[in-house]
């Protein structure tokens, strides 16, 4: 069975579990993962795209606008997949969905009026991946840390992390991956911030770079670091402290294991490096797919992993963080952001050891 005909399966079956005529995707996400890659967004910052898709029983149905139509059947495979194209002007001519809906009991992928919502139960769907989009996962993980590592070592004091976030970008976008997100913090502002926006201020010594990488509709994650000078000892701390998580965190990530049990085992790893509250003040990461996190770990996550999904984490105390993508194979997991040339830790993790990103030290 392949990959498209696998998922219209899946559906069908979530249709028949919730007792329902017809399902509606309308986020970006459902409608790239429903048909394989395709998109249905103009602004790339969007949750809802312009393309909808309406699954029953009988009939899938492709809903749209004459401005996007064009593009979907010319560009995409989307007809030869089956889906039957509803099309209004883009000034308007009623609401096809409610049109086609004809009363049926819905399912959507999101808050919709009359509607079941099984936002939660798509975003598991969409991270129980196919071979195929492991492979797909696999060549995006290679473009994304290309991209991540000639940025990083075109760095230099002086440059805004305006221009740096542009590097990354630029980097990204050439390689045919969108930067979804792109976050730059120098100095200061690693410690202060999380999640920093990009802004005016120039790099002394330190800088983060943080990249959410799209392409075919999934979603891979990388973070470095650089530090021109000597590193200070407490930088270098904390930077083996978040190697020491991730690591554990990497090799808990195993079939069978719920996602709470491996939360907890980072929380432990935590303490014993001296930062027991520090996972408190971000997510650790989790289950990745057609977002950048599907499921979002915490410490009761019951949701289990299985082999083929693909998972980023993301572990940080205040000034470091380290963050790969990985895929969950049969024997052992296998990191896609890895970068060859890259400096890097060896942590020991029982009778294994795993090669967690250093911080780049330039002199």
């Amino acid at each position: 069975m392949g990959e498209f005909e696998q998922k219209q399966e899946r559906i069908q079956a979530l249709l028949a579990r919730h007792r329902l005529d017809a399902l509606l995707l309308r986020r970006v996400s459902s409608f790239a993962w429903a048909t394989c890659g395709a998109a249905s967004y103009v602004n790339a910052a969007v949750t809802w795209g312009e393309a909808a898709l309406l699954i029953t029983p009988a009939g899938r149905y492709l809903v749209t606008n004459n401005i996007e139509a064009t593009r979907l059947e010319q560009e995409t495979g989307l007809p030869s997949q089956g889906w039957s194209f509803r099309v209004a002007p883009w000034y308007g001519a009623g609401d096809l969905i409610a049109e086609l809906r004809q009363g049926w009991r819905l399912g959507v992928d999101g808050p919709y009026p009359g509607a079941a919502d099984l936002s939660g139960e798509i975003a598991r769907l969409r991270a129980d991946l196919t071979p195929e989009e492991g492979e797909r996962f696999r060549a995006l993980g290679r473009l994304c840390a290309e991209a991540m590592e000639a940025a990083v070592r075109a760095v230099r004091p002086g440059r805004t992390e305006h221009e740096i976030a542009g590097l990354l970008a630029g980097e990204t976008e050439r390689r045919g991956v969108q930067a979804i997100v792109d976050l730059v913090a120098t100095d200061g502002r690693v410690f202060a911030h999380r999640h920093p926006l990009p802004t005016p201020k120039r790099l002394e010594r330190y800088a983060m770079l943080v990249l959410c990488g799209r392409r075919w509709g999934l979603v891979c994650s990388v973070t470095r670091f650089v530090h021109f000078g000597r590193l200070p000892d407490e930088l270098r701390r904390r930077a083996e402290a978040v190697a020491r998580i991730d690591a554990a965190l990497i090799a808990a990530t195993r079939p069978g294991r719920t996602l709470g049990e491996i939360f907890q085992r980072a929380m432990a790893i935590y303490a014993e490096a001296g930062f027991p509250e520090e996972w408190q003040r971000h997510h650790q990461g989790g289950a990745a797919g057609y977002e950048p996190r599907e499921v979002v770990a915490t410490p009761q996550s019951p949701e289990v992993v299985s082999r083929g999904q693909v998972y980023a984490w993301n572990p940080s105390v205040a000034g470091c963080k380290s963050e790969d993508t990985l895929l969950v194979g049969e024997g052992g997991n296998e990191v896609l952001t890895a970068m060859a040339g890259w400096p890097a830790l060896a942590v020991a993790v029982g009778d294994d050891t795993l090669a967690r990103p250093a911080i780049l030290e330039v002199d």
